[in-house]
């Protein structure tokens, strides 16, 4: 589905004008949360959907595929313009509504669709083939367009600490919080009398410092991670046009308090 009237300027990429340290909350329920099997991901997939979208759950399906598989950092962002057309999606927000539109920009695109998938920050595709993806995401590896800068994270106590290696180049570190998992039933719109699965739901995303090539330790103060917001983040090391719109994205983690059962 495409949508292709830009939001107003004051609304654009909000994550991408924040310079202080956010707040980061993570969880009081476990001792500790690490990166686990995601300390060397295959590349970053930002998957931009809607409940309200009757294209989108073949890609919600293909995108929870991914997530199964475990060797990506996958990421679903619910964008809220197709509210309109009779169900408000339960997980949208206009912030994921605008990190879209600023993708788009950087793209040199004048709209958006659903489904949409970003790979790496680099590159776009319809989101609804997880064989496809997995092969551009190789292929962007192969022409040096993947994750080439290391990001480990832990949490102890009341801290949490991003250590970033070295590299070429600037980026924002960036903490994009999620809920692992959601079932929703839709009782309005295209897709009314669904029950649908939601993997790794962003709800909220903060830039929380910035990296110039040389390695970088950060100490953060930490958020609640576990509550009804979020149980999960993922931590993305990306650059920036020089408009301040969300571009490539070089390094990538994620942590999860007790992930969930797949």
């Amino acid at each position: 589905m495409q949508h292709t009237n830009f939001i107003r300027t004051g609304r654009r990429a909000t994550a991408w004008a924040m310079t202080a340290l956010g707040v980061l909350f993570l969880s009081a329920a476990t001792d500790r949360a690490t990166a686990g099997d995601f300390a060397e991901p295959k590349g970053v997939v930002e998957l931009f959907t809607s409940q309200g979208c009757r294209s989108c759950p073949p890609a919600d399906r293909a995108f929870e595929r991914l997530v199964r598989e475990g060797e990506v950092v996958a990421l679903s962002y619910h964008v809220d313009y197709w509210n309109y057309l009779g169900w408000a999606d339960t997980l949208a927000s206009p912030e994921n509504t605008e990190r879209q539109y600023a993708y788009a920009k950087a793209f040199g695109r004048s709209g958006v669709y659903t489904p949409q998938a970003v790979l790496n920050g680099r590159e776009h595709l319809k989101g609804t083939d997880a064989v496809d993806i997995d092969r551009r995401l190789e292929r962007l590896q192969d022409a040096g367009k993947g994750l080439v800068v290391p990001i480990r994270a832990s949490r102890h106590d009341d801290q949490l600490t991003i250590s970033v290696g070295a590299g070429r180049g600037k980026a924002n570190v960036v903490v994009v919080y999620f809920r692992q998992h959601q079932t929703v039933e839709v009782l309005k719109g295209e897709n009314v009398g669904q029950n649908l699965d939601y993997w790794h739901s962003v709800t909220d995303v903060q830039t929380v410092g910035m990296w110039d090539g040389k390695a970088l330790d950060l100490t953060l103060p930490a958020k609640r991670m576990g509550d009804d917001k979020s149980d999960g983040c993922a931590i993305l090391l990306q650059a920036a046009d020089s408009e301040g719109n969300p571009s490539h994205i070089v390094g990538a983690t994620v942590m999860m308090d007790k992930p969930k059962t797949l």
